[in-house]
């Protein structure tokens, strides 16, 4: 049974989203000394107000899934959150400026998953093993947080900052890649501004997925065959503004674009 003060953080932030507006981090507003456990007690009671009001787990998705982040958060593991149904939008759609509050877009390589994951112990070789397919992916960050002003824990139980994913349209078995060699572009209104590369999650993206597993373990939990699970960033988040056009090419694996608009 969750703690009042658990309930009210979910609350909180499920109300940011719902009406877009940004909040003062938890940390600050609510309980400055929360604990990584209860960040995810909080994350966990967001997720099944989500599931309640009849939204559809796609799959998980990676954070802070480089060493730079680890350091610059005082960490030393990456966070996870949930990418929800109502967050997808296909590729070369639109993503409307008004339902965000300060949207990022970063490059990611997704994995749909072909067998359940279940840790501890797992290792990078048995995720690409039971995985079916890599895809690209645009994720479409969002903290609820003022300015993207937040600690560790803050981010954790805002879902970490998930807001928006776009998938591409091109599945590839991860046998025919070495996934910390792949590069991408990111670019926004035909212009480059990022560069990034399968390496820099954590040297190999399958890596993350294998963390992923192993902390899922903890409490009883495992990844499942079917969902997709965006493994963290290939490239820094960029801020978009309404009217951007968003383009990130994958080598061997295609091209994924939106639009910014209403």
């Amino acid at each position: 049974m969750a703690s009042e003060i658990i309930k009210q953080i979910a609350d909180y932030l499920v109300a940011a989203e719902v009406e877009k507006r940004e909040v003062v981090k938890i940390t600050q507003t609510i309980k400055p000394d929360l604990t990584v456990e209860e960040a995810y007690q909080a994350q966990e009671l967001l997720v099944q107000k989500k599931i309640d009001e009849g939204h559809r787990i796609v799959g998980p998705k990676m954070g802070l899934t480089s060493k730079a982040k680890w350091d610059q958060m005082g960490v030393s593991e990456p966070i996870y959150g949930y990418v929800f149904d109502y967050m997808l939008i296909d590729n070369g759609g639109v993503l409307p400026f008004s339902d965000l509050i300060h949207p990022k877009v970063e490059a990611e390589i997704a994995f749909l998953i072909g067998e359940d994951i279940e840790g501890p112990g797992i290792t990078a070789a048995q995720v690409l093993a039971k995985t079916e397919y890599v895809l690209p992916a645009l994720e479409i960050i969002d903290s609820r947080y003022e300015n993207f002003n937040f600690t560790h824990t803050d981010v954790i139980a805002d879902n970490a900052s998930t807001s928006r994913v776009v998938f591409g349209n091109t599945l590839k078995k991860p046998s025919d890649f070495d996934l910390e060699l792949v590069g991408s572009t990111l670019s926004i209104n035909g212009q480059i501004k990022e560069l990034g590369a399968g390496a820099a999650v954590l040297g190999h993206p399958a890596n993350a997925i294998a963390v992923l597993a192993n902390m899922l373990a903890r409490k009883g939990d495992k990844i499942k065959k079917g969902e997709i699970i965006l493994s963290g960033a290939l490239t820094s988040a960029i801020l978009l503004r309404d009217g951007d056009f968003v383009s990130s090419k994958f080598d061997g694996l295609g091209e994924v674009t939106f639009s910014v608009g209403e």
